[in-house]
């Protein structure tokens, strides 16, 4: 009977430290283990605490094999469950806590092949912020499957700090990709830097350039890439990063897709209207 965490040495006055729920020959996090890969909200939540604990106790380098315990998390459906989103999101800010060491392996968990890992593999990347944005350059131009690229575009997107706008570049070139995916990602992703970068923290002629290229996929015959575009020019707006005429060149934008220009016609689409309804909120300012 084990009532201690440790393990009998044969012929030793020593004992062994091991893992939570470790028997001889045992996984040494097989409790963890099997709590993650549970169903039950209650046993994924306790599965985490003790990975918490256990991870606090040997120090998170040394926990580098809970990772992979741990991310098994990411693979929940919250469209599905969504009675099990704060469980995905603990394990997210779990992972966010291992250190630099989990920088490079969540970049190449974003080529998991599975939509709700690589999401859960994005938001953490988000949430570790600037140290994450050069890693996240690199393998941009590093992967070889087109398709890790939005992914890797969406985790840009979601870091939370001024720095961000070094990736500005980068994002108009995915603007201009011929993959609408990326495309679509990208024009998304440009109104959530926004929202980080403050008034004057873009180049004058890359900010010009953002501006240019938002209202160049207004154009677009894909109904996604529009009301991303309009959508992130309404952010630009708001943030305070337009000047007075192109508040108005915005403003001009939104009526036509609405129908309130003299052409009165409106875009088809319903979600690109109402996204040119926000935009133009800001846009009046």
């Amino acid at each position: 009977m084990v009532s201690d965490g440790t393990t009998k040495r044969e012929g030793s006055g020593g004992r062994e430290k091991t893992g939570p729920g470790r028997g001889p020959g045992d996984d040494p996090y097989g409790a963890i283990r099997t709590l993650l890969t549970s169903a039950d909200a209650g046993d994924l939540r306790k599965g985490l605490e003790l990975a918490e604990r256990e991870i606090a106790r040997v120090g998170s380098s040394e926990a580098r094999p809970l990772f992979e315990i741990v991310s098994a998390v990411f693979y929940l459906d919250p469209l599905d469950r969504p009675d099990l989103m704060p469980v995905l999101d603990e394990a997210v800010n779990l992972v966010v806590g291992f250190g630099e060491w989990v920088i490079p392996v969540l970049v190449d968990h974003l080529e998991a092949g599975d939509v709700k890992a690589q999401l859960a593999a994005g938001h953490a990347l988000g949430r570790i912020g600037s140290d994450a944005i050069a890693p996240l350059m690199a393998k941009y131009d590093a992967v070889s499957d087109p398709a890790v690229r939005p992914f890797v575009l969406y985790a840009l997107g979601k870091i939370g700090s001024p720095r961000v706008a070094e990736a500005v570049p980068l994002m108009l070139e995915a603007a201009a990709s011929d993959d609408v995916e990326i495309r679509d990602t990208a024009a998304r992703a440009l109104g959530r830097m926004a929202e980080s970068i403050p008034p004057g923290g873009m180049p004058d002629d890359q900010r010009r350039a953002v501006v240019d290229k938002l209202h160049a996929l207004l154009a677009e015959t894909n109904v996604g890439v529009r009301s991303k575009a309009v959508r992130s020019l309404g952010k630009l707006a708001k943030a305070g990063h337009l000047t007075g005429p192109e508040l108005e060149t915005l403003a001009g934008a939104c009526r036509r897709l609405l129908g309130q220009d003299e052409s009165f016609e409106w875009d088809r689409a319903y979600v690109v209207r109402k996204e040119a309804e926000e935009a133009l909120l800001y846009a009046r300012d």
